[in-house]
């Protein structure tokens, strides 16, 4: 697997489709890897070059010490565009990897052509929710990242996909059981300390919001707020949980590959 060498690890990577054609980075979810994307690397692999990671933390990529941050996995990200020699490139990340998108889209507006972010908020949850979570698993090691393997489903995915696609859910929610304990509560952190409300209107990169009408985690209201403060951007609600782009599959793809390409 081809890996970039960080100062304090290697961040694992893929990536695949014509050497030509532009540059696509997505981003995953936390606790899962990049292969969260597999449904979508048909489609837009015909259009672009698509550059996969797991981010720190996650996947085969390192789990270095302490808490992190949204900005330290945002320069992750920059580091692995320079090793590549990616001037700029379109961003599509889900849930965490839609807030290394903001903070990307903040920070380092010139890196990025458009962006799309996927069942995420300028704000995702409180500390009252991520505290005992990052407790938990602090605690209880990978018995935690299986307990929470079984109640991910209900927030993932709705009932009805659940029960209907086992085969869609279950290697997605095996990510999660995979985590790394440690880098899982790490990124906790970074999540429970992003808070990008404020600082929206910077964003310039044409974007993309996508919601899902049943995302108990990050809401339609949440990405109407986002869409609302982003100059131009455009809000895409598909029936589905956190997870839209496994659960809504071609309705999440055709849309998201027709703003990336016009």
């Amino acid at each position: 697997m081809p890996v970039v060498r960080l100062a304090d690890g290697e961040l694992n990577y893929q990536l695949e489709g014509p050497a030509g054609a532009p540059v696509l980075v997505l981003s995953n979810s936390l606790g899962t890897d990049l292969h969260m994307w597999d449904a979508q690397m048909p489609a837009f692999t015909e259009h672009f070059r698509v550059l996969r990671y797991d981010t720190r933390g996650h996947g085969h990529s390192l789990v270095s010490e302490g808490f992190y941050s949204i900005e330290q996995n945002g320069r992750d990200v920059l580091a692995l565009l320079d090793a590549l020699d990616v001037a700029k490139a379109h961003f599509c990340g889900l849930s965490m990897g839609g807030l290394i998108g903001q903070w990307l889209a903040i920070n380092a507006g010139e890196r990025l052509d458009k962006l799309v972010l996927c069942n995420t908020a300028a704000k995702i949850a409180s500390p009252e929710v991520w505290n005992p979570r990052i407790d938990s698993v602090l605690r209880d090691g990978q018995a935690a990242m299986q307990a929470l393997r079984d109640a991910s489903i209900a927030r993932w995915f709705t009932a009805a996909f659940a029960a209907a696609e086992p085969a869609k859910v279950e290697p997605v929610v095996a990510m999660l059981a995979q985590t790394s304990s440690q880098g899982y509560a790490a990124n906790c952190a970074a999540v429970r300390d992003a808070d990008y409300r404020e600082q929206l209107g910077a964003i310039r990169a044409p974007t993309l919001i996508v919601a899902g009408s049943a995302d108990p985690v990050t809401t339609v209201a949440d990405g109407r707020f986002m869409a609302e403060r982003i100059s131009g951007a455009r809000l895409l609600e598909l029936h589905a949980a956190h997870l839209s782009n496994v659960e809504a599959g071609e309705a999440f793809t055709r849309p998201v590959l027709d703003f990336l390409s016009h």
